[in-house]
């Protein structure tokens, strides 16, 4: 098995969130997937940044706010 870091963006509303995983390549099954750890971290950023919390957010991952230019 081996592993490859890799940079996961979630979307909520005004926010993005630039999340830091591993992925895991193996020669059976689905490949690549993520730890169960990982996948928990993602779910953990994304909800955060559903309740407008982005102090447990910004401990996950890079926060950014979204802000529209023209339209």
């Amino acid at each position: 098995m081996s592993t490859k870091r890799y940079t996961k963006i979630i979307h909520e509303g005004d926010y993005v969130a630039l999340i830091d995983v591993e992925l895991n390549y193996t020669d059976e099954g689905w490949s690549p997937y993520l730890s169960l750890e990982d996948a928990n971290k993602l779910d953990d950023a994304r909800e955060a940044l559903k309740k407008g919390d982005l102090k447990s957010a910004s401990k996950l991952g890079r926060i950014y706010k979204l802000t529209r230019v023209a339209g």
